[in-house]
């Protein structure tokens, strides 16, 4: 005889809440996008209309961090796994403390939450944020011709605006291309970041690859993170690597955050275009030879852009949990976890300064570049991955390895120049 499962009484008490996955039957949902394709399907979420650039994510797991990743500001997300909300939502699983997705398009969206760490449904959880979802939609069709078509402007609505006006309004709506975003998303305040992984994985995942290091051996950095739409994981890997981690905003001038005695610089992802960024861009130029720096994905664009670099738009981006990337120095190839729409040209990169350290190996784009006698290095890609594989991760203990020597030479040089 099977054992009845019994629920805390608040548990039982959020399930009766959970209402039926449409507010109301039969509402009907509409992506309009600018080139006039119209996607029908079922209305869930917030009923309203909101409109932003339509990319697809491929990742298997990890909506709610993709929910919550700042870098989709501005862009509806459609994610190609077809089951999403099975378990529900958590506050361990943000990446932020509000999910800045524009929309959601999914296959199904389950009205019914089966995890034991779930404290609200995905559908309770973003129509308290305002976010409307489409879904029992093609997803096939829709990642088809964004493939064809390059990522395109759109508009998702759940509130039974007709079909023309709103093709017109996502035409109406700003390109990528040019828009600053991260200074949107940042936080507006310095902080200070002390929480490491969480015990559900953590533990196991340092022994596991030798991480564990005892009391005596144990080195602290501190490390400045700027905030160009930080994901949390980030800063609970640094705290994992020994760093005590001081998180500014994105505007902060070089010299401010060189005045907090950084043992290195940390530069974060973040949305939109790198190129306006220029307060970001002159900020790394004037950190550049005096503390260790390692960026990536909008970090690592603006690396490039301070080095005399250029970037450009890629046709569809990369989104998704599962891109090889080859690293050059070592020959060994990572599957990464990507979220970018924009790409640093490597042939614009002063050669004779910078060397480009790591490959995609799909499309052949630039993925990781370093400063050839500046403790400079950047990647493309998302070391922290969540959702995502962990194969990067030694890209943290490059960046303790690069903070220590950094403190040795320095003590080397000062010592030089008593004598």
């Amino acid at each position: 005889m099977r054992a009845l499962l019994v629920y805390p009484e608040s548990r039982r008490e959020a399930r009766k809440k959970e209402g039926p996955l449409t507010e109301a039957v039969g509402r009907q949902g509409i992506l309009a996008l600018e080139d006039g394709r119209i996607f029908k399907g079922r209305a869930a979420g917030a009923n309203t209309r909101r409109g932003g650039e339509v990319v697809f994510n491929t990742s298997l797991t990890g909506y709610q961090e993709v929910f919550t990743d700042p870098s989709y500001a501005g862009q509806i997300v459609c994610l190609t796994y077809p089951h999403i909300g099975n378990v529900g939502t958590n506050l361990d699983d943000e990446e932020s403390t509000i999910p800045h997705i524009e929309s959601l398009v999914v296959r199904e969206f389950s009205s019914v939450a089966s995890n034991w760490r779930s404290g609200e449904s995905a559908q309770e959880y973003l129509t308290r944020h305002d976010i409307p979802v489409l879904w029992d939609v093609d997803t096939r069709a829709l990642v088809r011709h964004i493939r064809q078509m390059g990522a395109l402007r759109g508009v998702v609505s759940t509130d039974g605006t007709p079909e023309s006006l709103l093709v017109e309004e996502a035409r109406a709506l700003p390109s990528m291309a040019g828009q600053e975003l991260a200074s949107s998303v940042s936080s507006k305040k310095q902080y200070t970041w002390e929480r490491g992984s969480i015990e559900l994985t953590a533990p196991p995942w340092h022994e596991a690859m030798g991480e564990v290091q005892s009391a005596d051996e144990t080195q602290r950095y501190r490390v400045v993170a700027y905030d160009f739409g930080i994901k949390q994981n980030i800063l609970r890997l640094l705290v994992d690597h020994d760093c005590d981690v001081v998180v500014v905003p994105a505007k902060t001038t070089a010299e401010d955050a060189l005045a907090l005695k950084p043992d290195g610089v940390f530069l974060s992802n973040g949305p939109g275009d790198p190129e306006p960024a220029t307060y970001a861009i002159e900020t790394i130029r004037a950190m550049l030879g005096r503390v260790p720096v390692f960026g990536i994905c909008l970090g690592h664009q603006l690396c490039g852009l301070a080095l005399g670099g250029k970037t450009f738009k890629l046709r569809f981006g990369h989104h998704g949990s599962n891109h090889p990337v080859k690293n050059l120095l070592t020959g060994q190839v990572e599957i990464t976890a990507q979220n970018h729409g924009f790409c640093v040209d490597p042939d614009s990169l002063p050669s004779n300064d910078v060397e480009v350290t790591h490959l995609n190996l799909n499309d052949q784009t630039n993925e990781g570049l370093r400063h050839r006698s500046l403790p400079l290095f950047s990647v493309q890609y998302h070391p922290e991955a969540s959702p995502g594989p962990h194969d990067s991760h030694y890209l943290f203990r490059q960046f303790n390895e690069t903070m220590k020597h950094w403190k040795l030479t320095g003590t080397l040089r000062r010592g030089q120049a008593k004598a």
